[in-house]
């Protein structure tokens, strides 16, 4: 920025007209106005690294927290399935022991009708034909008893056997899952920790540079964060445009009609192109996601007051009448997938890396009209923006 005192006049001024800058004042001001706008070049651009490095910290810090909430969901599922396990060989070792009883008794039968359990011996004590075909027959009956329950008897005891080995195959299925899920908290909290530290000391190295920033400009402090502000949100949106999308349809909020039932039946089975019809739960899934704008964002929070994003998608669905797990990845696994042109309020949107769902680490409510409600990261609480808020959706799907 140019002063006053820069055109204070000097050797070279003009003696007719001494408000006049002189030759060597006008080049030295010009000089001084090259090196401030090629200073705010230099801080613009360490203001872009600044907003990359927190971007990339984020990014971490949400894969981290969502790789730990899907360790806590195949630990939940572990845990499920050795219960499970442990009931079948409980079962599996009462009905060993009926079958055992019911041998024991064939065999004690047996005996005690004087039968030998082999065939010559039965035949070689009859005397006389109608005494053979009598204890022929007997012994025919004893015989079908016996190998029937001798039959039953080991088909029960392998199956306790094989149950006995599925329970202890699924405890320790159980107990690896909830060992992974605690490395999985902990590599969640070191990320959260570094985005955290990341986040303020990036903050603070960004205020001391719009600070610069404003005083070689000769602006306020506040506008020069308003012009980086725009200048990052037209970056993201030139970001957005070099990828082409199908842009989602606005609609109002989903409201059934007066004498609609509250699950419209479909015809067809759901798919990407034929896609079920959103439920009437959407628009409550909305307003509870609404309500809770302006609360702080926590890795693993879902809810009352704070909340991460598959926490939130989770409690605001749970208010809208379904059921769905606290982890992005399952989330979308038990949606039905769309494409962005058939997003309609209360569907689900997600962010990836390439087209592999099982990469999903970042997940939002589409809120109608090119909105969603999300909790972003560490350090922004939840809120209601632009769909393309950061970049383009990876994935979208419909509960």
């Amino acid at each position: 920025m140019l002063t006053a005192a820069a055109f204070a006049p000097g050797a070279g001024a003009d003696p007719s007209d001494p408000d006049k800058p002189s030759v060597s004042e006008i080049r030295a001001a010009e000089d001084r106005a090259v090196v401030a706008k090629s200073a705010v070049g230099r801080l613009q651009d360490k203001l872009d690294k600044a907003a990359a490095e927190l971007e990339a910290a984020s990014v971490e810090a949400a894969k981290a927290a969502e790789a730990w909430n899907g360790a806590r969901w195949e630990a939940r599922q572990a845990r499920t399935a050795k219960r499970a396990a442990v009931a079948a060989s409980v079962q599996a070792e009462q009905t060993l022991q009926v079958q055992k009883a019911d041998y024991r008794d064939a065999v004690i039968t047996a005996d005690a009708m004087g039968y030998d359990l082999s065939a010559i011996g039965a035949l070689v004590s009859a005397d006389g034909m109608e005494s053979l075909i009598e204890r022929s027959a007997a012994y025919d009956h004893i015989q079908a008893m016996f190998d029937q329950q001798c039959n039953e008897f080991i088909a029960a005891a392998n199956d306790a056997d094989e149950a006995a080995a599925a329970s202890a195959e699924a405890a320790e299925r159980a107990e690896q899952a909830a060992a992974d899920a605690r490395v999985a908290r902990d590599e969640a909290q070191a990320a959260a920790d570094t985005a955290s530290a990341t986040a303020g000391r990036i903050e603070r190295r960004k205020a001391r540079l719009l600070r610069t920033l404003a005083r070689l400009e000769g602006v306020s402090v506040k506008l020069a964060q308003r012009r980086q502000d725009a200048l990052e949100d037209e970056r993201r949106a030139a970001r957005v445009a070099a990828t082409p999308v199908a842009t989602p349809v606005p609609q109002p909020d989903p409201q059934p009609a007066p004498d609609e039932p509250n699950e419209p039946n479909e015809p067809n089975e759901p798919t990407p192109d034929n896609p079920p019809a959103p439920s009437n739960g959407a628009r409550a899934a909305i307003a509870f996601a609404r309500a809770q704008l302006g609360e702080p964002y926590q890795w693993g929070a879902s809810g009352p007051s704070t909340w991460d994003c598959s926490g939130l998608t989770a409690q605001a669905w749970a208010a809208g009448g379904k059921s769905l797990p606290h982890y992005s990845v399952a989330q979308y696994d038990v949606s039905t997938p769309i494409s962005a042109g058939q997003l309609r309020p209360g569907d689900l949107v997600f962010w990836g890396e390439g087209n592999n769902p099982g990469s999903i680490y970042h997940v939002a409510l589409y809120a109608g009209n090119g909105q969603i409600i999300h909790a972003p990261r560490t350090g922004r609480p939840v809120t209601q923006e632009s769909l393309y808020y950061w970049r383009t959706p990876d994935f979208y799907a419909r509960p």
